[in-house]
């Protein structure tokens, strides 16, 4: 007959489990376990096996371990997982994917009744229609004030009704009445709170982000950058482009209001002297977009403007540079 260990026997075995764990993986999800059953928390390990194990156990025990590991390896960042052991959580060691990890556990969700005393973790409604009961049943209804009328010989449900909102605790009435219809409002599995990876800690949330939501970020965060140091007058590579144009901008509008010029406000001031060519330059988009093939006179000007256009670029890129 096999001999069972003695509360610190399984203490010591139980600290070099997780010691263990904390050695062999670097990647932790931390989970609430309230209201999960034995079965249901065995089918979520059968779920994960491969590369991942669920450890439970009492959160001064888990607190305990973590330090006697932090303390033998020198390995200070793994006391970030200190603080999150509150309430009733286990940890989830994982070598996979976390974001994978994670929907692999939101998977294994079981239903649940409303029991009194309860806390509601979502919004009840109690959609309308045919309940099905017979008319001597309209007590709970009254008593919960929602409104019915009596169709063929059973009591209907005339709108929906919010009969428990999240947060509130479950009555008697509401847990009776919930029972008669047949309605598991509440499901019930680990649910993720925070994740650590190698010494971080964050929230699930950030699982969910894509590279477009990266990119989205990414390109606001330059947008802001840009904003402030054209504001402040402080080159950055973001708004040094900007800062060119806007100094361009400003040169040729000193060479228009004087006599001062270079060669790119040069073509500015003949189009400002001469108005017409204006529309000698448009008359191909015009000719384009009207579907007539322009003579050869517009042609011979059009190519003419091109080249123009062409030296100018040429002629302010070698400016820039």
């Amino acid at each position: 007959m096999a001999v069972k260990p003695s509360r610190s026997e399984k203490k010591i075995l139980y600290d070099k489990k997780l010691c263990t764990l904390l050695s062999q993986y670097s990647q932790v999800l931390i989970v609430h376990a309230d209201n999960v059953g034995s079965n249901q928390l065995q089918k979520i390990r059968t779920g994960l096996r491969g590369d991942s194990v669920i450890l439970m156990g009492k959160n001064t025990m888990m607190k305990r371990s973590v330090r006697l590991h932090a303390e033998a390896t020198g390995n200070e960042a793994i006391m970030n997982l200190v603080p999150l052991l509150v309430g009733n959580v286990g940890l989830v060691f994982t070598k996979g994917d976390l974001k994978e990890v994670s929907e692999e556990i939101s998977k294994y969700k079981v239903g649940a009744p409303a029991r009194v005393g309860l806390v509601a973790p979502i919004d009840v409604v109690v959609p309308p229609g045919n309940t099905g009961l017979d008319p001597s049943q309209t007590s709970f209804f009254q008593v919960l004030n929602i409104p019915t009328k009596i169709n063929k010989g059973t009591v209907e449900i005339i709108t929906p009704v919010e009969l428990i909102k999240k947060g509130d605790k479950v009555g008697s009435s509401e847990s009776a009445l919930l029972a008669k219809l047949g309605i598991r409002p509440f499901s019930y599995g680990l649910v993720v709170l925070s994740v650590y990876d190698n010494g971080s800690v964050f929230d699930p949330e950030v699982l969910n982000l894509t590279e477009d939501d990266l990119i989205e970020k990414f390109a606001t965060g330059i947008s802001m950058v840009t904003s402030l140091s054209l504001a402040v007058s402080y080159p950055t590579l973001a708004a040094a482009p900007h800062m060119f144009t806007n100094a361009y901008k400003n040169v040729l509008s000193v060479a228009v209001a004087s006599e001062y010029s270079f060669p790119q406000a040069e073509k500015v001031k003949e189009y400002l002297k001469d108005p017409s060519k204006f529309a000698v330059a448009a008359a191909p988009v015009v000719a384009a977009d009207s579907g007539a093939a322009p003579d050869a006179s517009a042609k011979v000007e059009e190519k003419k403007v091109e080249e123009e256009e062409d030296s100018d670029e040429d002629m302010a890129l070698n400016l820039f540079e």
